[in-house]
């Protein structure tokens, strides 16, 4: 590759399989990094648009849990988005839903 050696030879220095040494190659010519790309997507930003609307619907019903967040995201906003991506925002936030400690175990 970059010393004059071919993929198969990469390959079997660095122990991976020819296909990667033929994709970081690729990548060395095109871009001039090997650098890995970082992995999957950025957590929680597809509900970043959706802030205010969201901060306000919180204001309104301080009560709504994590689940009723993600129904009315997807029946009133058209956002479909899993419930780990609403607790990653709030999360970020700083927003958290506490018990009432009304609601207590029987004894």
């Amino acid at each position: 590759m970059g010393a004059g050696a071919s993929c198969r030879e990469a390959a079997k220095t660095f122990s991976v399989s020819v296909a990667s040494a033929a994709r970081w190659a690729k990548r060395a010519r095109e871009t001039g990094n090997v650098a890995p790309r970082p992995f999957g997507k950025p957590l929680g930003l597809v509900v970043l648009p959706e802030r205010e609307w969201l901060l306000a619907r919180i204001a309104a019903a301080p009560d709504l849990t994590i689940r009723a967040l993600r129904a009315e995201l997807e029946a009133e906003r058209g956002l479909r988005v899993g419930y780990g991506a609403v607790w990653r925002w709030l999360a970020r936030e700083g927003l958290s839903f506490k018990k009432k400690p009304a609601r207590r175990r029987a004894a």
